[in-house]
């Protein structure tokens, strides 16, 4: 005679998958977290390397400018218009260019934003943002982001690198 009943085994073994599929969906979300974490952070590196290459400011020519017009420009929080809508009488425009270097998620981009003096077409400086947008996974949350160089208050402006004050009012 067979010491355990049929039943009692069939028992365990239910109750071991009711155990087993939990256990088993929680690798799965540790697994899924773990790739896109390791995704962004692989992305966030290459962001970090293109950045040190040429990321940053950099001024070709200065300009002083009497206050007055110094004035003028920094209350306007130096905003310039676009190439496409200078008007000839615009002393300066700006031209933005974006390169997608990975045009999916996560997205990773160049922003170049130059300052250019419209009688000449010269440009006076360039300023120069990688940055990761998504790689998250999916979700009903806002997607991460990450951006090279920092955008911060102590780090000065390309117009404010570019313009300078000149002489007394």
């Amino acid at each position: 005679m067979n010491p355990r009943p049929h039943s009692r085994t069939t028992g365990v073994s239910i109750l071991g998958m009711l155990l087993a599929i939990p256990m088993l969906l929680l690798i799965l979300l540790f697994l899924a977290i773990g790739f896109y974490e390791a995704r962004k952070a692989y992305w966030d590196y290459q962001v970090r390397e293109l950045c040190a290459k040429d990321g940053g400011i950099r001024v070709y020519e200065t300009i002083t400018l009497p206050p007055t017009e110094y004035e003028r420009f920094a209350k306007r929080n130096w905003i310039f218009p676009n190439k496409k809508e200078a008007n000839p009488t615009d002393t300066y425009y700006y031209v933005v260019d974006i390169h997608y270097y990975r045009d999916w998620n996560p997205q990773v981009s160049r922003q170049q934003y130059f300052v250019v003096r419209n009688s000449d077409g010269k440009v006076l400086g360039a300023s120069t943002r990688y940055g990761r947008g998504g790689g998250d996974i999916p979700g009903p949350w806002h997607p991460s982001s990450f951006t090279c160089p920092k955008i911060s208050k102590d780090i000065p402006s390309i117009e404010s690198s570019i313009f300078a004050m000149g002489g007394a009012k």
